[in-house]
Order: C-alpha cells, then sequence, then structure tokens
C-alpha cells in the first residue's frame, strides 16, 4: 500500500526525552502500512543509536540513518526527506510528540483541501505556541489572512512533491534559524496552506533540563546572518508593500525588539549584550523601515526606533525602566450578563513605588527618530479599567475573549 505520511525526526542525544515521541509515532490512529517514521541519528553519543536500532527491528514501518555529526538539524531533516517515500512528509523534534490522530487528520485535511502544507494545532509545555492562529480551521490560508507568521518552527506536514519540484530543503550546517528559512519560502511559494485547529496534532516540549537546541545562549553575528536569509528569502518572493512588512514586523518583532526590553535584557552580560545590540542596529538599519516600525506596539516601537539610530545607552535606560515597573490588579464586579461571565477590573502600574502608565502609552512620531528614555517615560500615573468575557463554547468550558 502507498505511503501516505513520512515522519521525520532528526536525533541528537536526547536521552529519556525521545521515549514519549517513539510512544507516540507507535500510537498513531493511521494503518502502520500507510505511514513510515524516519529517524536519522546526527552522530548521537548515548545510548539513542542502540535504542533506535533495536526499535527499528521490532516495527517494520521504522528506519533509521547514522551520519557523522553535522551539528545542527537541517542536514538530518534533509536526509530523511531523501529517504522518505509518503506522498506528505511531517517533521517532529525527538523531544516532543504528536496527538494519537495527529498524521491521519493532517494527511486527511491536507488532501481533502488540495494543500501544500498542513500546519496541525500546537500545544506547549513549558515554551509557547501560536494561539490565533489556531482559533478556527483555515482550509485556504495565506500572510495576508491569517496569522501564519507566529508559527515558523517546522513541525509541519508539507506535501512530497511540492518540496521536489521547488527544490525546498533547510540549510544544513551548524547555525540558527535554519527553519525560519524553509518555513518563510514554503509560505511563499505553496500553492495552498490548510491550517487543521479542531485537534492538537503537536506537543512542543521544554526539556527539564533546558537542553532542547533553541534555547542555548547564541553568537550574535551568526544569528543575525541567519536571520537576513530568512529576510532575503521574502524579498525575492515579495514586492514592496504590506505582505512583506508584515512578515518582516515578525522578526523585528520577535527576534529584535523584544530581546532589547527589560529584564531580558539587563540580565546580560554586559560584553555580550552590546554585541547583541549592535548585531539587531545592523539588521533594523539595512532592512527596516518605517511602514515596518508603525506595525510594532508602541512600547516595541519606542525600542526599535532607538536601536535602528543606534542609541544604545538610551535602549538601556529604557530597559531599566520596564523592569521596574510592577502590575497589580484589582478585581471589581462578576456577573452573568446575556449567557456571558463578565469580569469588571482595573489594573495599575508601579515603578519606583510611583503608580505610572505602561510604556504602551507612550506615542512616537511616524515621521521622526524615537524619543529619547526620558522623554519616552510615560506620565505621573495611570490607572485602566477592563472587561473582558469569557463566553462558554462546544463542551461547557469558557473561553477568554
Amino acid at each position: 500500500m502507498p505511503v501516505k505520511v513520512s515522519v521525520v525526526v532528526p536525533v541528537y542525544n536526547p536521552g529519556p526525552y525521545i521515549e514519549d515521541c517513539i510512544a507516540s509515532v507507535l500510537r498513531q490512529s493511521l494503518p502502520r502500512d500507510e505511514y513510515e517514521v524516519v529517524f536519522v541519528d546526527d552522530g548521537s553519543s548515548d545510548e539513542t543509536p542502540a535504542r533506535l536500532d533495536a526499535l527499528a527491528a521490532e516495527h517494520p514501518h521504522i528506519q533509521v540513518i547514522h551520519q557523522e555529526p553535522s551539528g545542527w538539524s537541517g542536514k538530518p531533516r534533509n536526509v530523511g526527506i531523501a529517504a522518505s517515500k509518503g506522498e506528505f512528509v511531517m517533521f517532529v523534534d525527538n523531544d516532543d510528540f504528536l496527538g494519537d490522530e495527529a498524521l491521519e487528520r493532517m494527511y486527511d485535511y491536507g488532501v481533502a483541501n488540495e494543500a501544500d502544507l498542513v500546519i496541525g494545532k500546537m500545544a506547549g509545555k513549558g515554551r509557547p505556541v501560536p494561539v490565533e492562529l489556531f482559533r478556527r480551521n483555515h482550509p485556504r490560508a495565506t500572510v495576508e489572512n491569517a496569522p501564519l507568521m507566529s508559527s515558523l518552527t517546522p513541525h509541519k506536514m508539507l506535501r512530497r512533491s511540492f518540496l521536489d519540484r521547488i527544490g525546498l530543503r533547510f540549510p544544513e550546517g551548524r547555525r540558527r534559524l535554519e527553519d525560519h528559512v524553509f518555513v518563510a519560502e514554503a509560505y511563499l511559494r505553496a500553492s495552498n496552506i490548510s491550517v487543521l485547529s479542531d485537534y492538537v496534532c503537536y506537543y512542543h516540549i521544554k526539556r527539564e533540563d533546558a537542553s532542547n537546541a533553541g534555547f542555548q545562549r547564541f553568537d550574535p553575528v551568526g544569528y543575525f546572518g541567519n536571520l537576513r536569509e530568512a529576510l532575503d528569502v521574502v524579498e525575492r518572493y515579495t514586492e514592496p508593500g504590506a505582505k512583506r512588512d508584515r512578515m518582516f514586523h515578525r522578526w523585528l518583532n520577535n527576534e529584535m525588539t523584544e530581546r532589547l526590553r527589560g529584564k531580558r535584557f539587563l540580565n546580560l552580560p554586559d560584553d555580550y549584550r552590546r554585541e547583541l545590540f549592535d548585531e539587531i542596529h545592523k539588521v533594523i538599519a539595512e532592512r527596516m523601515g518605517p511602514s515596518v516600525f508603525a506595525l510594532l506596539a508602541p512600547a516595541q516601537r519606542v525600542v526599535a526606533e532607538l536601536a535602528a539610530a543606534g542609541r544604545y545607552e538610551d535602549v538601556l535606560a529604557v530597559a531599566e525602566w520596564e523592569a521596574a515597573v510592577t502590575p497589580s490588579t484589582a478585581l471589581e464586579r462578576v456577573v452573568w450578563d446575556g449567557g456571558a461571565l463578565k469580569l469588571d477590573f482595573t489594573a495599575e502600574y508601579t515603578a519606583d513605588g510611583a503608580p505610572k502608565t505602561y510604556p504602551e502609552d507612550t506615542a512616537v512620531a511616524s515621521d521622526g527618530p524615537a524619543a529619547t528614555a526620558a522623554e519616552a517615560r510615560p506620565g505621573d500615573r495611570g490607572r485602566r479599567r477592563r472587561d473582558r468575557r469569557l463566553r462558554g463554547h462546544a463542551g461547557g468550558h469558557p473561553r477568554l475573549l
């Protein structure tokens, strides 16, 4: 029987964390003669190679490929693609796992919608996953009509003929953001992308020992050199305008301005912090502009414009101010209103013991440089009222809107 899905798992010294991954691929609801699992061991030095060999000997639909260490996940994934026989290829990391019906549901959804790429709903343990992307099923998603850019990890199912037709493979070698380069091109060149949100397909796990590759400190020069490659892909397949700005906004916000804020920035060693700032400054000054800045929230925009201007001391001062801000809330009323649970509460932010508004209240001129750190600080006091609703959905569980 033809293989519907090939699951490709790059492996490097996962230790016991691979057991959940193994158990999940063996539990799949898709019949075993309709899918295969390709483990590509990238030179592991622990007991994993022997564990995988024993697994493959017991299960005919599992194969193991051993290779010399390549330094990162790109080459093992490419080797897995080359060895795969499935109509679709699903990428899974060795310390994550799948929902029991993931392969069957994602395959059926992809076939029904003639999709080149299928994104299954994700759940995170100890690490964030997209939320807005999975509010509903989206059979025909694009960068313009869905928040696809919130999901740049490789944990997706792609049609093998699509990968081969456009020659799409992962960048190889010891590097970062190989998944961003791969996924960005897939988003821009796929004939259709389908988002399956009514079943948790992928469980994204942070190890208790925090040894996931993505959590290790990186070399700023290399990291932002790799990020430029993702920006190059976007520039190659888009014209200047709203679509490109929307894609660039994701990297400006997540990979740059957020790294320069509050305690996250202040807790870095001085020399590393300055090197990180310098590399972010270069990328923003080279590749970003006012139309991308305009998509940021006000606090991030202040930081972005200061970084673009190379004003390290001002960015540091804003980070110190943010680190000193603490929020407090007071619940004022809880009532049922028209079948919805309504919560009324106030929120107050204080810095150095005095109530202040949060930097999101800061205004930034659209046609000039950001204010100095002192000018960007908000007023003396701010008090906010929020009305949020919990509305029931199928199953009777409330959902925050």
